[in-house]
């Protein structure tokens, strides 16, 4: 006898695993594995979500047309470019599965999300690394990775495990240097909390070019990752093809009225981005003042470095047992390190307390 069996790629494919949640037998548990907001969503979002409950009888707009108006007043974009979806990572898979294939290659940097290679591989699409330099994304390096298969180039901006970022000068070089025909997909899921004169998000390289395409996400800074609600700013052509392939109705009526609300909530995100612009350099600061090396980052967390695989295992088993997730990162083949999010002044004390405390009895 037989059995179905999956298309070639779909059995490659190593799952995601996301960052722990709960720590059994502990009750009270400090969560700094997913880059979450430690502030929480928008309580205009979270009303606006529960007024939205009396009519999940209802097909919801299936064009998330007051949704994407909203989006692009706040960012200043055209709404006629934007796609909304569930969360990036369905608008990275539409992407994949409308411009490349098997045979086709997409290209990314060897750090960077690792979603771009499970989906890849998922589709039948060869993933394709790039070197970096000092865990950054080397333009460079991508472009002497691009081949005739080359179909779509992902770029994580600010990068995540990292926390680097590529600057305006070096997207735009690499955009430039790129054939027509590549699609250059700038996830910028981090980019409300940058803070740099000599960084863009992608909106102006979307509106001046058709291969450019920008990624945003509602899960970090607007704090409705449960939701699952990201959208796209693509050129009119990208647009019309992702509207062809999603389905009707991807995102839904809650989703869509917690995510206005929390698009008009200034209030909220600059309180959030506050908090990260204070606790993002004292947690830097407090782990280097532990011996541990830390990336410079620009988004709401950082990458710890350890001496080695094994001190990074105690290091986080150790916060495990002081009721501390934090994030291994041995899928990112970055296994002496641990990703922190940064979270509310006294977790983060608590951190670094709990880590004091582990290296006082090594």
């Amino acid at each position: 006898m037989t059995t179905p069996i999956p298309k070639p790629g779909v059995l490659d494919v190593a799952p995601y695993i996301g960052g722990l949640h709960t720590i059994s037998g502990v009750n009270r548990v400090i969560v700094l594995a997913s880059n979450e907001t430690p502030l929480g969503p928008s309580q205009k979002a979270i009303k606006a979500y529960t007024d939205a409950a009396g009519q999940i009888h209802r097909y919801c707009d299936g064009h998330a047309s007051a949704l994407r108006k909203s989006i692009g007043k706040r960012f200043s974009c055209d709404p006629e470019r934007i796609v909304c979806g569930a969360g990036s990572d369905e608008l990275i898979q539409m992407l994949i599965r409308a411009y490349a294939g098997p045979g086709d290659e997409l290209l990314y940097s060897k750090y960077g999300f690792s979603i771009y290679p499970i989906f890849a591989t998922g589709a039948g699409v060869t993933p394709v690394a790039a070197e970096e330099t000092n865990l950054t994304t080397n333009v460079d390096a991508l472009l002497a990775k691009v081949s005739d298969k080359t179909r779509l180039l992902f770029i994580a901006n600010p990068n995540n495990p990292t926390g680097t970022y590529l600057n305006t000068e070096e997207l735009s070089r690499l955009r430039d240097n790129l054939r027509d025909d590549i699609l250059l997909v700038i996830d910028a899921a981090y980019a409300e909390y940058v803070n740099r004169d000599d960084y863009t998000a992608g909106v102006d390289l979307v509106e001046r070019h058709e291969n450019v395409v920008m990624t945003r996400t509602c899960s970090k800074i607007f704090g409705l990752a449960a939701l699952r609600l990201g959208w796209a700013y693509c050129p009119l052509a990208v647009t019309d093809a992702l509207n062809r392939i999603r389905s009707p109705f991807n995102v839904s009526g809650p989703a869509q009225a917690a995510g206005l609300a929390a698009m008009e909530d200034r209030a909220h995100t600059k309180k959030s981005l506050a908090l990260n612009e204070q606790w993002l350099p004292w947690l830097t600061k407090h782990l280097n003042r532990l011996g541990l090396e830390v990336v410079p980052s620009v988004a709401n967390f950082v990458l710890a470095r350890f001496p080695d695989v094994e001190s990074a295992q105690l290091a986080y088993d150790a916060l495990l047992e002081a009721g501390i997730i934090t994030r291994l990162m041995k899928s990112y083949h970055l296994p002496e390190s641990l990703r922190i999010s940064v979270g509310l002044g006294e977790e983060n004390e608590a951190l670094i307390q709990a880590l004091r405390q582990h290296f006082e009895k090594q």
